[in-house]
């Protein structure tokens, strides 16, 4: 087969870092070169990105091509996708192409199959949590790609249903299958505890023992009613003669009214207690989950719940909201949340913050469940998938 895939998700030099659909894209692209040396792969990246940038790529099957623009925000910016996009696509016959999420553009004229993933529908179950501007466009995007593609990609079956019921989607058009969890978390960080302390506090200025929450910061994330929580737990602990010396690290890309939760720390006088780290990568979102007390996600909705995964994957006991979603992925290896009780979230961080023996049963329950996670199973299901779509099931 000759698969494309649009990978500038990987690397947009005007959304880096790639979070979500990025690093999804990311561990898909490299899962399946590594198992797959028969098709041949055509992935598309941003005509800004360096060459030297996907160098990682480069295999005796795979042809790396650059889209000849980025999104023109004048000047016709319709006319130029669609003949510019139509023009990169063409001319390569491929089997299938496969979009990562669904809003990546593919040209009217494209009529080759398609395939898209989609991660979430929160644009349409929770639209007051997003800006006017982005709302319309996300969900135009969203539409549009449930009809055009061929296959659907779910990462959960509760993306699965909610493409149903909002896009009348037959159900074996829809293939649900679910991200991974890199296998880096699992393994233990070379240094000592005390080691990988001081290098929080002296990169982070962590300097006490902390709650940590990864995500994106933006309203669905529930971040307001958690810093709230949080003042609550350190409260109450005082009150009691109980340790409350702790902090709330929140890491992540600032997303919408960011700027607001810096505030709301303010306000609640938490400015010392509640640090933002900002977007978190590689070894130093290892250290921070391994030497977390606990991490918390008291997210309104998510479609999958990657952050969960790895924290599970860490060892890090973990407090989540009771979604489905989110319980689909954890099972029992967490403790739950109503995500909307803000003295709930309060208590139970309290209950569990110095209970070692809960904690030490949720970390073996959380690494045993997240091995049930890969990216080498996904790119499998995925690779299915396209021999299906593509009419070659050999």
């Amino acid at each position: 087969m000759r698969i494309g895939i649009d990978a500038r998700s990987i690397l947009n030099p005007e959304k880096n870092p790639a979070i979500g659909v990025g690093h999804y894209t990311y561990q898909l692209i490299r899962n399946l070169l590594k198992m797959d040396q028969r098709n041949s792969y055509f992935l598309f990246f941003d005509y800004r990105v360096r060459e030297k940038d996907v160098k990682k790529f480069s295999k005796p099957n795979v042809t790396i091509k650059f889209f000849p623009w980025s999104d023109y925000k004048k000047y016709l910016p319709g006319a130029y996708s669609e003949i510019l996009g139509l023009a990169t696509l063409s001319g390569h016959e491929l089997d299938v192409l496969h979009c990562a999420s669904p809003d990546a553009r593919v040209p009217l004229g494209y009529r080759e199959k398609v395939v898209c993933t989609f991660q979430d529908l929160s644009v349409y179950k929770y639209p007051k949590h997003y800006p006017r501007g982005k709302l319309i466009k996300a969900k135009y995007n969203r539409k549009a790609m449930a009809a055009r593609a061929d296959r659907l990609i779910a990462v959960s079956d509760n993306t699965k249903q909610d493409l149903k019921e909002l896009f009348q989607i037959d159900d074996e058009k829809i293939s649900v299958i679910n991200n991974g969890v890199d296998e880096r978390f699992f393994s233990e960080v070379p240094e000592s505890r005390d080691e990988i302390k001081k290098e929080l506090a002296d990169k982070f200025h962590i300097e006490k023992d902390y709650v940590l929450f990864i995500g994106t910061l933006e309203p669905i994330k529930n971040l307001t009613r958690l810093i709230h929580a949080f003042k609550i737990f350190k409260e109450n602990a005082k009150r009691k003669g109980q340790r409350h010396d702790y902090q709330l690290v929140i890491g992540g890309k600032r997303g919408w009214l960011a700027k607001e939760y810096l505030q709301i720390a303010k306000d609640f006088g938490l400015e010392d207690d509640v640090k933002f780290l900002g977007y978190v990568e590689g070894d130093d979102l290892k250290k921070l989950f391994k030497n977390a007390k606990l991490f918390i996600m008291p997210s309104l909705y998510e479609g999958f719940g990657m952050t969960v995964l790895e924290a599970m994957a860490s060892g890090t006991p973990s407090i989540i909201s009771d979604i489905f979603p989110l319980k689909q992925i954890a099972r029992d290896a967490v403790e739950y949340i109503d995500p909307y009780g803000t003295e709930e979230i309060a208590e139970k961080i309290e209950q569990l913050i110095e209970n070692q023996e809960r904690k030490n049963e949720l970390k073996i329950k959380g690494i045993e469940r997240a091995k049930e996670f890969s990216w080498k199973k996904c790119a499998q299901e995925t690779l299915d998938v396209y021999k299906q779509v593509a009419n070659k099931e050999k």
